[in-house]
């Protein structure tokens, strides 16, 4: 298979690609307990971030199935190191294989499986399966968003005015204070924050909330998926200048991000100003 991909192509590795994420997705969840504990090993990173053997399962998985799909992609997860090599491929896969492990950890439904494949440094396949709640968000460039296999959009909301907002503190405060200076009460419903980014991003696509806040060190497998099906539903995942995100650059890490509908980019990007 060619370094490239065109959108049809992409669109007819949708049934084998969607069944590789629900096998893998089944090699995670017998190590979830909702409410408890999960059963897996678990151990710190550098850095002291947590990763469970439920982690490393899924991604040797998907980096072995992926990579048979497309053999000419390179690769960037998590849980993997980093080859420099995937800057000189037009096709790269970019996986989180469980995002949201703290949530996985304690038995919180709010993770995901979160799988993109980048064409010239822009999604062109892009999945987020939350397989605890039973939600399944995919899309291809120039097709549309679904989640479980029915149409999605972002809100119709026009102004930031009582919108629901979620994300990190300082930032929300932030979003408030520029509501409020520009001369609206803002009046937001705060949102419980989504613990796996990806699932957070994909809310925003799906219309439930309306304003996704992502704090800086945000990494390419955390955004890219839901990045792409949140494009295709009517939003932009973009920085606080209002610039899209882009991806597969020497250092996959992202400052401070907001996740929205394209009708709410310009009056979010002033007040965060």
């Amino acid at each position: 298979m060619p370094d490239t991909m065109s959108p049809e192509a992409a669109q007819a590795l949708m049934p084998v690609l969607r069944e590789t994420i629900r096998e893998a997705a089944s090699l995670a969840l017998p190590y979830f307990r909702v409410g408890a504990q999960t059963r897996a090993r678990t151990w710190s990173k550098a850095g002291g971030s947590p990763v469970t053997e439920a982690d490393v399962t899924v991604d040797a998985f998907l980096k072995v199935r992926l990579s048979q799909i497309v053999p000419a992609a390179a690769w960037l997860s998590e849980e993997t190191r980093d080859d420099p090599i995937r800057l000189g491929h037009d096709l790269v896969w970019i996986v989180d294989p469980i995002d949201g492990t703290r949530a996985f950890l304690s038995g919180h439904p709010d993770w995901s499986i979160a799988v993109a494949l980048l064409s010239g440094g822009d999604p062109l396949i892009g999945f987020v399966h939350a397989p605890a709640g039973e939600r399944f968000y995919e899309a291809v460039a120039g097709s549309g968003a679904t989640c479980n296999g029915e149409p999605i959009a972002v809100s119709a909301r026009g102004a930031l005015t009582e919108a629901r907002v979620t994300g990190p503190k300082p930032m929300f405060d932030r979003l408030t204070r520029g509501v409020a200076r520009a001369g609206a009460d803002p009046a937001f419903v705060q949102i419980e924050r989504v613990p796996s980014l990806a699932l957070r991003v994909a809310r925003v696509a799906e219309g439930s909330i309306d304003v996704g806040l992502v704090s800086k060190d945000a990494r390419d497998w955390d955004l890219a998926a839901a990045d792409l099906i949140l494009r295709e539903a009517g939003g932009t995942v973009c920085d606080l200048s209002g610039r899209p995100t882009s991806y597969n650059r020497p250092e996959p890490v992202h400052g401070e991000l907001l996740a929205l509908p394209n009708t709410l980019r310009d009056v979010a990007v002033a007040a965060m100003a």
